[in-house]
């Protein structure tokens, strides 16, 4: 990418670092003036926090600002934190939250207006053009996902295929016939369609040429995977949450360097979850977010549960924004087996040395007469001897000691066994309270 290609970008504006900067403190100081104004619920914690919106002058201000969390929202319900008249907003979006209330995010005009120039980016940066067919396939309705790509879709000027996630007839009916060239789902998404369209040898009537990955982390190895079968110019990552509007938070660019994130749209800092201060730079913390400019409802210190980190210095692709890695997983993800804090990332993470293994894996938690115990199920490549399977466990198992300190059962089955799911994939089962997580 040419050094100064940002420049002719259409939907991002031109900051030096002290530019951004200033852009950061004048959407903080607004959105402090804001939420104070409009919302009782953030008026009631700035007061207790002691917090003067007006007297914020400086960017340091923002760390003796008081968290917001997901309680916040739930202690709000049915409208969390709004923070102006109900008469101004236009949509209500939901979480895809499964225990307790949902949390529902209100949004204005101005708000959806912000979200679909987000969108926009995302597609810009991927390099996408206005010719793309763009296959969308995933979930519609109150959640976010669907509706997101399709508003920065349209706003960026490509063909929208909004076919959502599941039914994989129509979903290889529209790649062959329609031709999609850029498909939108989950990695585990289009892992499925991958082997659906090698199962039945479509590859040479499937014109695909970029994927856009998002709702859960996914490993290299199934990136992979999706590219040799599609035969993919380019996969892309990309960060959201409902409260952050929802998908478009930021992306890779194709340099694959770090996600580039919207700096003059929201804040990011990254946090232990533990201590809740600021991690060293380049450490690997809980991601925080403040919003600069949303009017539905704006957030102050929002803890995402998303673990990522920084990423120092300027990207080779030229664009002045600042990056953070890939989301290595939520701090609420973690499980404890026989006094070990673990990551399911962790897992991926060693498995990734593995030739003779695809990208699926699931983690059994059981408990036998009181003692914990771990099996981990993972398949082998399609092209890997059955036979090796014996001592590809020993060296799995070996492998998980070594770097995670536990000791787990290693079982090797074979390719298309574990299961498939049109959204995220399930990687850890925990039964020792009869329980899945």
């Amino acid at each position: 990418m040419n050094k100064n290609a940002h420049t002719h970008y259409r939907f991002f504006s031109d900051y030096t670092q002290e530019g951004l900067a200033e852009q950061q403190l004048r959407g903080l100081q607004w959105t402090l003036k804001h939420a104070y104004a409009g919302s009782p619920y953030y008026r009631r914690r700035l007061d207790a926090a002691g917090v003067d919106p007006r007297a914020v002058r400086s960017l340091d201000h923002l760390t003796h600002l008081p968290f917001t969390t997901v309680d916040d929202l739930r202690s709000d319900y049915p409208l969390p934190l709004l923070s102006v008249p109900e008469e101004d907003v236009v949509r209500i979006h939901a979480s895809s939250g499964t225990t307790g209330k949902r949390k529902i995010l209100a949004y204005t005009q101005d708000d959806i207006d912000t979200w679909k120039l987000m969108m926009a980016r995302c597609f810009e940066l991927a390099g996408l053009e206005r010719s793309d067919r763009v296959q969308i396939a995933v979930g519609y309705g109150l959640w976010t996902a669907g509706v997101g790509f399709q508003l920065g879709c349209e706003h960026f000027g490509s063909m929208a295929l909004p076919l959502g996630p599941g039914n994989l007839e129509i979903q290889l009916q529209f790649l062959t016939d329609l031709q999609s060239t850029c498909l939108c789902s989950t990695a585990s998404m289009a892992l499925l369609l991958a082997e659906e369209v090698e199962k039945y040898g479509l590859q040479d009537r499937v014109r695909l040429k970029t994927a856009i990955f998002g709702a859960e982390p996914h490993t290299a190895k199934m990136r992979q995977r999706v590219e040799e079968v599609f035969g993919l110019e380019d996969c892309f990552d990309i960060p959201g949450l409902t409260e952050l509007y929802g998908p478009g938070a930021g992306l890779e660019c194709r340099e694959h360097q770090g996600l580039h994130y919207w700096a003059d749209l929201y804040i990011l800092e990254i946090i232990d979850p533990q201590t809740l201060q600021p991690v060293a730079p380049g450490e690997v913390g809980e991601m925080v977010v403040t919003t600069l400019c949303k009017q539905g409802v704006p957030l102050i210190r929002y803890r995402t549960r998303d673990l990522t980190r920084l990423v120092p210095g300027e990207c080779p692709c030229g664009l002045g924004l600042p990056r953070h890695d890939r989301i290595l997983g939520r701090s609420d993800d973690m499980f404890i087996f026989r006094g070990v804090n673990i990551y399911p990332g962790q897992i991926a993470d060693v498995l990734h040395d593995f030739a003779e293994l695809s990208s699926e894996y699931q983690v059994v938690l059981d408990r036998k007469e009181g003692v914990d115990h771990m099996l981990l199920k993972v398949e082998r490549h399609v092209d890997a001897r059955s036979d090796l399977d014996s001592g590809l466990s020993r060296a799995i198992a070996a492998s998980l000691r070594k770097h995670l300190l536990v000791r787990s059962e290693v079982s090797i089955v074979d390719p298309g066994l574990l299961p498939r799911t049109f959204a995220k994939s399930k990687r850890v089962l925990d039964q020792r309270n009869g329980e899945e997580s």
